[in-house]
């Protein structure tokens, strides 16, 4: 069978010879990136790894310090990376232009996940549901079903688990939209604020259920002082959840954004544009000198980094620590308790038996070495 044909990439990996191959793509499921990702940064060869990074935070951790170890040109899809807005945000809060940020919130109208048909038809989410579907499905031509759960527990086929997005609602395959758009959208503060791992975690919303991911949920993350940076509070709204200043109309009211509070004044961003706040008080605001380069592309600029070596933007030391983050947030809601997070020995201080929802045991056949 031609290569390019392979369905199990466990097996292409055991087929390939070092020479044959200098780098990979993974755009799979999220509960399988860290199985194929890993492979390919064992032998040293450069990856691309769509968002979210992976399936857990122990699997985060794996591959951040495997990347490091290979020294390879890594990066995550989160595109909108590249984007220059982003840039200019970057810019204005690191510049000081509102001062000091102790206080960020993203949120995202979003609401995809448990909820009712009725909720679900409000939202205009792809598929309603509220419990496992009892009954099983004839798997359709062309999938191979016990390859596709991989790693993730047996279960019986039914349409409501493929095709994508409707799996990433289900835990055993994905983290909901806290991890999928939490990529994208925390991406902004992480990089401006100058991130890393948050001290306390914590979350609500409707009742955690055990397999599926809810369609609305709020989670704050506390990070310290980073070298001059104050501390800061970092808040996540998706669905019907929204941040206090929106709803008591004191910014534009936009449909997802993230808001930066700092000492003098707050800038308001989504993934295309940006405003000052109060407009009146930036009247005149004279934007500082750019200091980050217009991007040449998000996967181009992967591109250029396996050929020359060059640095990106979203390369595994960086993402890993947010995807970490972003499933702390789901870890907090699922446990239902606040979280005192030490990340150095990857342990809940306060709530040791939170610590299940960082990872799992596999099913047989696969494994992470």
């Amino acid at each position: 069978m031609p290569r390019s044909l392979a369905r199990d990439f466990r097996k292409l990996y055991d087929e390939l010879k070092d020479s044959e191959f200098d780098a990979v793509v993974v755009s799979g499921t999220e509960h399988t990136h860290a199985f194929a990702t890993l492979p390919a940064l064992l032998r040293k060869k450069h990856v691309y790894c769509e968002k979210p990074l992976t399936h857990s935070l122990r699997e985060a951790r794996l591959i951040t310090e495997a990347a490091k170890r290979a020294g390879v040109a890594t990066q995550m899809g989160t595109q909108i990376h590249a984007s220059s807005n982003y840039r200019r945000v970057v810019e204005l809060v690191q510049s000081g232009a509102i001062g000091p940020v102790r206080e960020a919130h993203v949120w995202v109208s979003r609401a995809w996940g448990r909820q009712s048909r009725e909720d679900a038809r409000k939202h205009n989410d792809i598929v309603w549901i509220t419990e496992r579907p009892k009954e099983e499905e004839k798997v359709p031509r062309g999938l191979d079903w016990d390859l596709w759960l991989g790693p993730a527990p047996e279960r019986p086929f039914h349409s409501i688990y493929v095709p994508g997005p409707k799996w990433y609602r289900w835990w055993d395959f994905g983290g909901g939209t806290m991890s999928d758009l939490g990529a994208h959208w925390i991406d902004l503060p992480f990089w401006a604020l100058q991130l890393d791992a948050p001290q306390v975690i914590e979350a609500g919303g409707p009742p955690p259920h055990a397999e599926i991911a809810p369609a609305s949920m709020w989670a704050a993350f506390h990070y310290g002082q980073r070298g001059d940076l104050p501390p800061v509070k970092v808040t996540w709204s998706q669905g019907t959840e929204r941040p206090a200043a929106l709803k008591e109309k004191k910014i534009p009211r936009w449909d997802s954004g993230v808001l930066f509070i700092g000492s003098k004044g707050m800038l308001l961003a989504d993934y295309g544009k940006h405003v000052l706040l109060p407009e009146k008080d930036f009247a005149g605001f004279k934007y500082p000198t750019r200091t980050i380069p217009e991007s040449i592309g998000h996967h181009a600029e992967w591109l250029r980094a396996c050929k020359t070596g060059a640095a990106t933007t979203c390369h595994f030391g960086y993402s890993g620590l947010l995807t970490e983050a972003n499933h702390l947030g789901n870890v907090a809601y699922r446990a239902g308790k606040r979280l005192e997070w030490d990340a150095r020995s990857m342990r809940i201080r306060n709530a040791t038996e939170a610590e299940q929802f960082l990872g799992r045991d596999y099913r047989k056949g696969w494994k992470l070495a």
